[in-house]
Order: C-alpha cells, then sequence, then structure tokens
C-alpha cells in the first residue's frame, strides 16, 4: 500500500521547481491534493501529475500572503476530499540585495510571503488537523539564514530562519494534539528561483553561477526537486510518526566542509 494512500494534503507553491517535486511525490505515494500557486500553470503541472499517476488533484489560484485566499483553499479541499492530514508550506520567495541597497518593499516581500504565507497557511488548516484528530505540517526552510549565508540574502536569510522558530513552537503547542510539525533546511535545487538568483548574481553567464554552486557541494550537483518531494512525502507519512520539531538538512552535504583547499582529496 502507498505510504501515503488515503491522506489529503494541501501543497502550496505547486506550479513549479520545489512545489511540482514534493506533489509528485505525494501523488506517486497515493495522496489526495490541493495543488494551490498564485500562477493558473498550477493546472497544467496538475494535469501531468493526473495522467502520470492517476492522481486525485484539484488546484487553486491565490496567494499566500493573504490569509483569506489560504482559509478559502482549505476550505475547498476539505469540502472534495472531506478531511485534511498534511500540509506542505512550501511557497517562498527570494531576492538579492546589498544590505544598504534593500528596500522596505523588498524586506517586507520576503516576510510576506516566506513568514506570513507559512503562518496563513497553518492557521488556515490547524483546525482542520484538530478535527481530523491529528495529521502533519512540513515547513520549507532553508540552510540559508539558520546555518549558513550569502552576501544579498538578507531578507531571504532572516525570514528562512524565523521558519525553524515556528516550526519548534507549533511542535511544542500541537503534540499532545498528535499534530507533528517539521522542516525541511534545502540547500540549492535546479529550480526557476535558483535560475533567477544565478541571473542576479552573474547576468552575463548565469549558468556559470549555477555550475560554481555544484562544485561546492561534495556531491558535485544540485538537488533535484523529486528529491525534496521524497522528504516531505516521508514526512508527511504515518513512518514519521514519532518526528516533530526537528530539522532536516538536504543539501548533499554542501554544509558540512570547514574548507574546500584542505583535506586529503
Amino acid at each position: 500500500m502507498a505510504k501515503l494512500a488515503g491522506k489529503v494534503a494541501v501543497v502550496t507553491g505547486a506550479a513549479v521547481g520545489l512545489g511540482e517535486g514534493i506533489s509528485e511525490a505525494y501523488s506517486k505515494y497515493g495522496a489526495k491534493l490541493c495543488m494551490i500557486d498564485m500562477s493558473p500553470a498550477v493546472e497544467e503541472t496538475a494535469e501531468r501529475l493526473r495522467k502520470t499517476y492517476n492522481a486525485d488533484i484539484i488546484t487553486y489560484v491565490g496567494n499566500v500572503a493573504k490569509k483569506d485566499q489560504m482559509k478559502e483553499a482549505v476550505e475547498q479541499t476539505v469540502a472534495k476530499f472531506g478531511k485534511l492530514d498534511v500540509v506542505c508550506c512550501n511557497a517562498g520567495v527570494c531576492r538579492l540585495a546589498p544590505f544598504e541597497e534593500m528596500t522596505d518593499e523588498m524586506r517586507d516581500f520576503h516576510i510576506d510571503v516566506n513568514i506570513k504565507g507559512v503562518w496563513n497557511t497553518c492557521q488556515a488548516a490547524v483546525p482542520y488537523l484538530l478535527k481530523n484528530k491529528g495529521g502533519a505540517i512540513v515547513i520549507a526552510s532553508s540552510v540559508t539564514g539558520d546555518i549558513v549565508a550569502d552576501a544579498g540574502e538578507a531578507a531571504y536569510a532572516t525570514t528562512k530562519a524565523a521558519l525553524v522558530g515556528l516550526t519548534k513552537c507549533l511542535a511544542v503547542e500541537y503534540a499532545n494534539r498528535n499534530i507533528r510539525v517539521n522542516c525541511s533546511q534545502l540547500g540549492y535545487a535546479r529550480t526557476p528561483m535558483v535560475e533567477k538568483m544565478a541571473v542576479e548574481s552573474d547576468p552575463d553567464d548565469p549558468e556559470s553561477a549555477i555550475n560554481a554552486i555544484a562544485m561546492n557541494v561534495p556531491m558535485k550537483r544540485l538537488a533535484k526537486p523529486i528529491e525534496v518531494g521524497e522528504l516531505f512525502a516521508f514526512l508527511g507519512s504515518d513512518e514519521a510518526s514519532y518526528i516533530t520539531g526537528a530539522q532536516f538538512v538536504i543539501d548533499g552535504g554542501a554544509t558540512l566542509p570547514e574548507t574546500m583547499s584542505i583535506g586529503t582529496n
């Protein structure tokens, strides 16, 4: 039996990149889904997954920064499938700029999507998880902010580090009501967001920026979105029934080396 069979999940930022990979893993393992994204292209992604996995999927075009829209998306999910088991808070943004040039608007854009978006999604979902007598929340944090950081990432690092704190607090608050809350801490995956960051870093040769990232990863490559999806699927399944408040680094070993020049290799 597929490990997510009978589970109902929502996935935010589901149209492309990590959200697409998460949705694919959930579809593969038998979950019913509501795929949420600002882009109408989310329906195209959903249709591919329906055809590939015979998945039962609805879509919702909406903005995680709008609490009323997240409430509506969750309500539509429960109306369609009868319950809610898993919440995958994946939607996020990253824009690079020197700190002294970073505008309030850019700062608030990160806060609105990366922090408030997760907050809104969780608040919309928790009443239904409680009604369901339990469930799982999986939050996409990052190695950035909590473990490492690059220049120009002040807003992104601040917001992603905040999600670690939110994960731990919610895990404690709902542990005795059978809601598990964990977060992923991703390094770099080959996604549209990372490709945009590469353009911001090296407009003349963005591919060289991506190759340079890979060379600093011990596994010498970026993650595939489906690999991140597999982690989310595990954390949303009953196989992870005794795991809560945990941070899962998934970075190909990128945060392990003390240097890139000393050693026997």
